[in-house]
């Protein structure tokens, strides 16, 4: 073999719809490791490829969101599968990212593996743990039941390129949602690359769509975008995520704020600690029937 063999650079594109297009305008920006050693280019999306990729969330929203939880589980367990097979890859781009050593970089992919099966597992038990049947005076079944909010918003964490990102993007498909997903500005790589685990898994296309670019830009359209149901502010900072929070307001969407900041304005999560349920029933609505029990005989039954 020769030894003046060219390596074979990979080319990042963006993830919607099922599909890897560049951006729409042609743009790309470099990306650097934590020691300013250029990595790759990744696409700079725009305002057209936020609007593509909500169209795309909301095309594939009816057939997830209906599907059965225990089917979601499944998928989602698929996905986690499909990222031990190519653990090696992530490895080397969160050590990449954040300046981590291999062994530390092993245990954060590690960790954002076991996650995505954590989520998978809760798909068909939240329902049992938010929803129920609810006492009432009368004779009348009143029951509860989640269902999904619809097309969410997620701004990736900043300084977590991976664990943090699974740790936003699970809970938000495991309960029937379809995901809209701004990667980290500084660290968009293992976002994009976890797109071609997305593709090769089995969930639909448009499930979860993948932009990588400057957050500001990308968040403004989908924040007033009027079919974006719900929208996760984790990687804004204090000033941008008040903005768009103004903004979400026009159709009243339901946004989440991150719970804590740090002096940047920036989240401050720990993704390493154990994960709960907060996320799953952050895009959660609660739907109540009431259903006639029927004619009450003298005893007290029903019939």
């Amino acid at each position: 073999m020769s030894d003046n063999r060219l390596s074979v650079f990979k080319t990042y594109k963006l993830y919607v719809g099922g599909k890897f297009p560049r951006s729409e305008s042609g743009r790309v920006y470099e990306v650097s490791d934590s020691k300013g050693r250029w990595l790759a280019n990744a696409p700079q999306s725009s305002r057209k490829d936020a609007r593509d990729a909500v169209v795309a969330a909301r095309k594939a929203f009816g057939g997830w969101s209906g599907a059965t939880a225990y089917n979601r589980g499944q998928v989602l367990y698929r996905v986690a599968e499909m990222l031990e097979g190519r653990k090696e890859q992530f490895v080397r781009e969160v050590a990449d990212a954040e300046g981590l050593s291999k062994s530390k970089a092993s245990a954060v992919v590690d960790a954002a593996i076991d996650r995505w099966v954590w989520y998978a597992g809760w798909t068909d038990k939240i329902g049992q743990v938010v929803g129920g049947a609810n006492p009432v005076a009368g004779p009348f079944f009143n029951l509860s039941t989640p269902e999904p909010t619809g097309v969410v918003a997620v701004l990736a964490p900043q300084k977590s390129s991976f664990l943090g990102l699974v740790s936003v993007i699970a809970p938000v498909i495991a309960t029937g949602n379809t995901a809209v997903v701004v990667a980290s500005a500084d660290a968009p790589l293992p976002a994009l690359s976890l797109g071609e685990v997305l593709a090769t898994s089995d969930l639909p296309g448009g499930v979860v769509n993948v932009l990588s670019g400057h957050t500001a830009e990308i968040a403004a359209p989908l924040a007033s975008h009027q079919d974006v149901n719900a929208i996760d502010l984790t990687g804004a900072d204090e000033v941008l995520a008040k903005e768009l929070e103004i903004a979400a307001a026009d159709n009243l969407k339901r946004v989440l704020r991150p719970r804590d900041t740090r002096a940047d304005g920036t989240a401050d999560t720990d993704w390493a600690t154990a994960p709960d349920t907060h996320r799953l029933t952050a895009f959660l609505e609660t739907k109540t029937v009431w259903h006639p029990t029927g004619a009450l005989g003298a005893s007290g039954s029903a019939y």
